[in-house]
């Protein structure tokens, strides 16, 4: 008999940000309880959760709106206690500013946080000690608006996606400095190979606003990190934005699925798609729609659950990744539009 996704994970709790409560929910993992939140400053976008100090690092990135279409770049990070959910510290990057993506190096206590150019500054990633809580330095990117990041599992390199630059860019952490860039007609989300080999990484650019005809085609462009170059390409079937890799080595995409709307830049939403593919042989092994404009995807320290926030509806989808069912939808409280975004999944104490 199959065991359920759900057993063994009491204690364990998913968190969820909701970029209009302005809130950071936790549910409990085993049950889908609501466990309460924390209200944070406006307006929440990603989570990270450090292992080593339990802490949560989530992303201020703006005052309200969302990137293109925004009400003002904020410039802080708060870091909360997941156990009693509150805020423990706001730490102020200023004068960086648009703070998104996040990646942790929890073995030399290192949280890299992508931030956004100014006139006299490009893009870049700042460097924050865990410990202290305090910005060590910044590694430019090149490139206006870097907003998704990630490392590969020695900490030595990283990978910044540029939404409007038609390259991915490479910075070597040890160094501080930038070192390739990947030719990518604008890109999204990204995830790095278990052995540092590989890197995912959506495109094109996820811009509604013009035809759809005239876009690149859409899918995952897989990057050799020895050559910094594009060796291959799963299609898709929609435009693409989070991407993420489990420990079971399964590539997960959400693939937004909208209609044209002159009335809107972000066009009319229809259900989204999860595309799951085996990334060592670049192979699709299936797919489920999900709720409205998947976002943000993060799954269980096993493998077996993906968890999956579309932050039109505000909605997380939980996913069995044994069966490619759809097992909960948990609804995450919001003010306005946008809503889910960030999710950051918490063990329980050892």
């Amino acid at each position: 008999m199959q065991q359920s996704p759900r057993a063994g994970r009491e204690g364990d709790v998913l968190a969820v940000v909701s970029q209009s409560g302005p809130t950071v929910s936790f549910f409990e993992t085993a049950s889908d309880r609501y466990l309460g939140d924390v209200q944070v400053p406006a307006e929440p976008h990603e989570l990270c959760f450090d292992p080593v100090r339990r802490m949560l690092w989530c992303t201020l990135t703006y005052h309200s709106g969302y990137y293109h279409a925004n009400g003002g770049r904020r410039t802080e990070l708060a870091v909360i206690d997941p156990l009693t959910r509150r805020i423990v510290e706001i730490v102020d990057l200023a004068p960086e500013h648009g703070p998104h993506g996040l990646a942790l190096d929890p073995v030399r206590g290192r949280l890299y946080v992508s931030v956004e150019g100014a006139d006299d500054r490009p893009g870049g990633v700042v460097v924050v000690d865990t410990e202290t809580r305090r910005p060590l330095g910044r590694i430019d990117t090149d490139a206006p608006g870097p907003h998704w990041f990630a490392i590969d599992p020695a900490g030595r390199t990283g990978y910044a996606t540029n939404k409007e630059a038609p390259f991915v860019s490479v910075v070597d952490l040890d160094r501080g400095v930038l070192t390739a860039k990947v030719e990518v007609p604008g890109s999204e989300g990204l995830a790095v190979s278990a052995d540092g080999g590989l890197v995912f990484v959506a495109a094109p650019y996820a811009d509604f606003s013009g035809p759809t005809e005239e876009r690149p085609p859409t899918g995952i462009r897989v990057v050799d990190t020895r050559t910094a170059t594009v060796v291959d390409t799963l299609p898709t079937g929609d435009i693409v934005l989070p991407v993420h890799l489990t420990s079971t080595g399964r590539l997960l995409a959400g693939e937004v699925r909208t209609v044209p709307d002159p009335d809107s830049r972000l066009g009319r939403q229809a259900p989204g798609r999860l595309s799951v593919f085996r990334a060592d042989k670049r192979e699709r092994l299936g797919d489920l729609e999900v709720d409205l404009f998947p976002l943000t995807i993060t799954s269980s320290p096993d493998g077996r659950l993906a968890f999956v926030a579309c932050v039109v509806s505000s909605t997380v989808d939980v996913v069995d990744l044994e069966t490619l069912e759809r097992v909960a939808r948990l609804d995450i409280a919001r003010l306005g539009e946008p809503g889910a975004h960030g999710l950051a999944y918490v063990p329980r104490p050892a």
